[in-house]
């Protein structure tokens, strides 16, 4: 130990007060996060840690006592702990500690009268081991706290993430869960599903506004709709937008495309396949598709959606025959020719993509299926 071999200070020691004073003015005016009315648990927590820092320094000259006792070493180690539940961060109170063992040598040493210098050496070189040993402790402690504190707030996350994913999802408990977890419920979700072998790092990536956890043999991700750029080079599946009591139905879709479609570097989204998934069986994916590519039509009369549907299915089912439209639906050759050039107003350029002819099929196909409302 570096102070094993100061002389014993004992003259300092009626000087401590005075020391004691000398250091918290300097940490006011040098160290923002002091400069305040030293009141209350911040007030008494300042003088504590500055008075035991001092008077344990001087009970260590000659000795090879280790700098803080086990009950020293938890007063800053407290203190550590402290700053984080204040919010601040740990390098304040290691400043703090710079500037108080500046200030603690200048004075220690007038204090001592005139000392050699080999002595003023090993004075400074002891108060510094000191503050080090101190600034560790509080390390310590912050570390500590902040590892509780992510655990905590961990498993209130995850409870949240199984409360959401577990229909039905009470309102009221959930947003309760949403408060304790310390997470803005966004109105909208998508579920994402990454394969657990390429999600090394997915919460981090995602940051504090997604839920993020394991689910099945995967990870799942909660968060709001956007471009999720975190996403790249994960082989991830994007499910579609719901409303968060309904973001179950979003992970159901993202898992089934999952195993269906091929994942690459870029994130797979529902949305874009669903004529893809629409023969698995699923009735909300259907009324999605249906609902998408036949929205145009919704500005329009029912009268006339009516018939402009039927127009158009049997145009795709006719491959564009209008004497084979025209013999099915019973009118003149015109009228089909009328109504399909209200269908290209409507539709425009879809009505030339064969990606898009095919969901408008599907999707006129089930609509004709379902029974009339």
């Amino acid at each position: 130990m570096p102070w094993s071999t100061l002389p014993n200070l004992a003259s300092v020691r009626p000087h401590l007060d005075a020391v004691t004073a000398a250091v918290i003015g300097a940490l006011r005016e040098q160290v923002p996060a002091y400069a305040r009315p030293l009141e209350g648990a911040f007030g008494e927590g300042v003088r504590q840690g500055v008075g035991v820092a001092l008077g344990r320094f001087l009970d260590l000259p000659g000795t090879d006592q280790p700098a803080l006792s086990p009950s020293e070493r938890d007063v800053y180690v407290a203190l550590g702990r402290g700053e984080l539940r204040q919010g601040r961060e740990l390098e304040t109170l290691l400043a703090a500690y710079r500037v108080g063992a500046r200030v603690a040598f200048r004075e220690f040493a007038a204090a001592a009268g005139d000392l050699p210098a080999d002595v003023l050496i090993g004075l400074a070189e002891s108060v510094f081991a000191y503050i080090d040993e101190l600034s560790a402790a509080s390390a310590q402690g912050y570390a500590r706290e902040q590892s509780l504190l992510a655990g905590e707030s961990g498993r209130r996350r995850s409870a949240l993430l199984a409360m959401l994913l577990t229909p039905p999802v009470d309102a009221e408990a959930a947003q309760a869960a949403a408060n304790r977890a310390s997470w803005a419920l966004p109105s909208i979700l998508v579920a994402v599903v990454v394969p657990a072998e390429h999600a090394d790092g997915l919460g981090t990536a995602l940051g504090d506004a997604a839920l993020v956890g394991e689910h099945a043999s995967a990870v799942v991700a909660l968060v709001a709709p956007g471009p999720l750029r975190a996403l790249k080079g994960r082989q991830a599946c994007v499910g579609p937008a719901r409303p968060w009591a309904q973001v179950a139905a979003s992970l159901r879709l993202a898992e089934l495309a999952a195993g269906v479609l091929p994942l690459g570097d870029t994130a797979v989204r529902v949305d874009e396949h669903r004529a893809v998934l629409l023969p698995f069986g699923l009735p909300d994916l259907a009324c999605e598709l249906a609902a998408a590519r036949l929205a145009p039509l919704s500005a329009l009369a029912p009268g006339v959606q009516e018939r402009l549907s039927e127009t158009l299915l049997s145009w795709l089912r006719h491959r564009g025959s209008r004497a084979e439209i025209a013999a099915e639906l019973h009118v003149h050759t015109q009228t089909v020719g009328y109504r399909l050039g209200q269908l290209r107003e409507v539709f425009g350029e879809a009505l030339e993509d064969p990606d898009a002819r095919f969901e408008l099929e599907l999707a006129l196909r089930w609509r004709a299926s379902r029974p009339a409302p």
